[in-house]
Order: structure tokens, then sequence, then C-alpha cells
């Protein structure tokens, strides 16, 4: 197939280029970055990607979690406006399928057990709580502590900051077109994305971005809260080997699939400023005990779905990619 990589030039993008490249597809890559430039939002440089185009991997998004609401319409725009031009166009070139990069942030906190109320969901973290260094939620009925465990696809949506409102955008205007131009739609709600190319020294970059940062410069990663925070860390290449499993699948037309795609092996933030900091011969961590309030305290996925219906297997242990990951040179937020 010949197929267009939105953000193809970008940290997760290039490797869908490549993974697609390796699989026999032809990539085209729109991207602002890009040697010829554009952006998705440019409806006639969308129209000219998309010639002769079969399938589209809509990498390109504003990602991290930003700052309140300053950057807001920024978010929106890059990656609403974005989405919804992008579908315009291939709804008018006849293109009719579409893998969506979306996110776990869209579920806001994952998964929580009561051991007398069973699966509950707790409201934002109140700022007198992770002021007092309170970081764990407690259940909303009776305040016990719970027990975090893996999130499904059918679990509600509760996006907790400006870029998971996004992202939950994109999904919905992806199903509007599938139903709309009977075309099938994949988003792949990717965890905590890791590996080669990611940019450093940006705000809208991941937490592991941040510690690789810091150990580049000498410093030691600074790890916020207590370091406990369950995220699940899934290595780049396997998130590229999911993008390429989707486009070949039987995906249902009309409707818009989800899939979590993460490693399956929950690890705490703490563990891997650790584990990096080892791999790379830095600095120990320093717990600094700060918080930021749109993020979330648990948030770990079940990909079941992803390997029982497509057949997908993570490739990249922990170890293994931190092991990389700790001697790759990042690239600038420019090169992002």
């Amino acid at each position: 197939m010949r197929v267009l990589v939105t953000g193809g030039a970008g940290f997760i993008g290039s490797h869908v280029v490549e993974a697609l490249a390796g699989d026999g597809h032809e990539p085209v890559v729109l991207d602002v970055r890009g040697p010829a430039g554009g952006d998705v939002r440019n409806p006639e440089a969308v129209r000219r990607a998309l010639r002769g185009v079969d399938a589209v991997c809509h990498q390109a998004a504003m990602v991290g979690l930003g700052d309140g609401v300053a950057d807001a319409a920024e978010y929106v725009s890059r990656n609403d406006l974005g989405t919804a031009v992008l579908l315009a166009g291939m709804a008018e070139a006849g293109v009719r399928r579409l893998v969506l990069a979306g996110s776990m942030v869209v579920y806001g906190e994952g998964r929580y057990e009561c051991a007398v109320h069973g699966v509950v969901r707790p409201g934002p973290r109140a700022v007198s709580d992770l002021d007092a260094g309170r970081f764990e939620p407690v259940c909303p009925r009776c305040g016990r502590a719970l027990l975090p465990g893996l999130v499904g696809e059918d679990a509600p949506a509760d996006p907790r900051n400006v870029y998971a409102t996004t992202k939950l955008a994109q999904e919905h205007l992806a199903a509007a077109w599938a139903r709309s131009a009977g075309g099938s739609a994949v988003s792949l709600r990717y965890h905590n994305v890791y590996g080669p190319r990611m940019p450093r020294d940006t705000p809208y970059a991941g937490v592991a971005s941040f510690f690789r940062s810091a150990l580049a410069r000498g410093e030691a990663p600074r790890v916020f809260e207590d370091g406990g925070q369950r995220r699940d860390f899934v290595h780049v290449r396997d998130v590229a080997a999911a993008n390429v499993t989707a486009l070949a699948a039987d995906a249902a037309p009309g409707v818009l699939t989800v899939y979590n795609t993460g490693s399956g092996e929950p690890h705490t933030v703490g563990e891997m400023a650790r584990s990096l900091a080892a791999a790379h011969g830095g600095p120990e961590p320093v717990v600094a005990g700060e918080y930021r309030l749109g993020d979330v305290r648990h948030i770990t996925a079940d990909s079941g779905r992803l390997r029982a219906e497509l057949g997908w297997t993570p490739r990249v242990s922990f170890e293994e990619g931190i092991r990389e990951f700790a001697h790759a040179e990042p690239r600038t937020a420019a090169d992002a």
C-alpha cells in the first residue's frame, strides 16, 4: 500500500515510516519539519499529499501535558483542526483506511478497586491533598485506599487536561468520518512511548525524555510526586509495528475501533528513572515531591484485545529498551 504518514518526520512517525517500508509498503510523509514542509491544517498540502494514497497513519499532533489552558487554542488547532482537515481531504480523495495515534490519556485515571465497593472511579485529585503529599486517590464512597489495575478499552473516557481532551476529540472526529465516508478507522491508544529519537529540551516531551535530557546534561533526573506513579512504558519500535499491523487488519467499515497499545508490563516512574540512570551511568534520581495538576496517579493498559484480535506482540523488553535508550542520542526540540 501507499501510506501517508502525517508527522512522519517526528519521533514516533519516523519509526512508523521505517516499519512500513520494511514491510513492503510505500510511505509518504507529510510533516512541517520535512524537506518540503507541509502542515496538516493546510487543505492544499493535505490534498497534494493524499494523491495516489491507499491509507493514512495519522501521527501528527502536539503532545504532552501543556500548561493549564494557556496553550489550549494551540492544542485544539494542531490536534483537532488538523485532524478535521485531514479527514475532509480523505473523504474528498476517497481514502478509506485510517490508523490514528490515540492515547491512554483519554481515560484520565486508570482502573481502581476498593475492598468494600469494588471497581470505582475516583475524581480529580484535590490540590490540598497534592500539596500535603497525599498522591494516591482514595475511594470516592468510603475514603479507603484503592488497588490500581489494568484499564480496558471499554472504560469510560475521562480526560483530565487539555491535551487529553483533544486526543478524545480526534477519536470522535475519526468515528464521524468513518460513518460518513464508510471508512475503517483504528485508534491505537498509545501508552508511554519511549526510545531512540525522542525529543529533548521541550516541555511537551514524555517523562522518559525529561529523565534522559537531565542525564545528558550530567544532572540527576527529577521525579515528581513520590515516584510511585504506575505507567506502561512501550518501546517506539513496538508502537510502529502496531501501526503496520493495524493497517493490514480487516477493520470493519463505518466504525472506529480502539486498541490499547502498551507493553503489558507496568513500571513506576521512579523505577524508570532509576533504571535509566543506572544504564546511562549518571547520577541517582531525585524525588522532588512536586506535581503537575493535570497528571493522573496510575494509568496502565490491558492490551489483550490488540494481541488477541490482531496478533500484535511487543518485542522489546523494558530492560533492553532502557539500555538502548540510555545511550541513544536525543533529538533537539527543533528536530522532534
